[in-house]
């Protein structure tokens, strides 16, 4: 039984109309921004996919939704230029890229974590100095080191430069950091070597931090336009947005429907690889964030 209130106490007051109207303000305000977000960063995209079928008669501004969808544009595409050519060599140039990036990130990012060695904070510094350097400042001398060494108009120079980047060691270094001491220290006791601690304790504890750099590694290399403008001049091997580019020129008029149709074939790869490994990408993403 309820115990009636003491004599000279108020009742309970409810929640005025104010109070109810700030409770649901609030979320509804914060889904209202995700829903403009989502809106702002995935319409482009949704046009862009629109366009691509649209058919050859239909305006491409006329109305949102395509009256009559096709996808004959991207079978143009692939009989415009040699499509799945230039998508094994972007694919040859990507597969090098994430190989090189998870080892030699991994191998930088715990050296810089968890090995003393003299000069360790100048070497972390220097690298993290390199980053405010933008690529353009330095791609004339990495041109030339290209050529030099023999490579211009070779896949191999494509990929050299971005055999590894030093924002994946950083990620890589802040996973390594967050895995406890006494972690280490119990393998150390159970008589595990360094490399031993390196591929049984420290990799498996950074499997998301992986999965980042493969996917931010995978990126670079499969939408990097500008490098391979600089290294490739046989169009046998153009990367695929080299192809791209190419795409206006092949027809006798400037098709938004196929240019729209190429590019969405280009998105498809990174999209497919995102999803498949969005898992460890989030769980990356925190371990980062966990100590820097």
């Amino acid at each position: 039984m309820s115990t009636p209130p003491s004599p000279g106490s108020e009742p309970p007051r409810r929640p005025g109309a104010a109070a109810r109207r700030r409770r649901w303000l609030g979320p509804a305000a914060r889904y209202a921004t995700l829903l403009l977000m989502l809106v702002v960063m995935l319409g482009p995209i949704v046009w862009q996919f629109l366009t691509s079928i649209r058919g050859r008669t239909e305006n491409v501004y006329d109305g949102v939704l395509p009256s009559q969808p096709t996808l004959d544009n991207y079978v143009r595409v692939a009989e415009s230029f040699p499509l799945l050519q230039y998508v094994g060599n972007t694919l040859t140039v990507a597969v090098l890229a994430i190989t090189s990036n998870m080892l030699f990130a991994a191998m930088g990012g715990y050296a810089l974590s968890r090995a003393a060695w003299k000069g360790r904070r100048v070497v972390f510094t220097v690298l993290v100095a390199t980053l405010m350097f933008p690529f353009e400042s330095v791609m004339i001398s990495m041109f030339l080191t290209v050529r030099e060494m023999g490579l211009v108009d070779t896949l191999i120079g494509v990929w050299l430069p971005g055999a590894v980047s030093v924002l994946n060691i950083m990620i890589m270094r802040a996973a390594f950091l967050a895995v406890p001491k006494e972690v280490e220290e119990a393998a150390v006791l159970d008589g595990a070597g360094e490399w031993t601690r390196f591929t049984r304790v420290f990799l498996p504890a950074a499997k998301g931090a992986l999965a980042v750099v493969c996917i931010t590694s995978f990126m670079g290399a499969w939408d990097d336009f500008l490098w391979p403008l600089l290294v490739l001049t046989n169009s046998d091997h153009y990367t695929l947005q080299l192809g791209l580019k190419t795409l206006a020129g092949a027809t006798t008029v400037n098709d938004q429907r196929l240019i729209a149709a190429g590019a969405m074939a280009a998105l498809l790869p990174m999209m497919l690889l995102f999803f498949a490994l969005q898992r460890f990408f989030f769980k990356g993403v925190g371990e980062g964030a966990v100590k820097t």
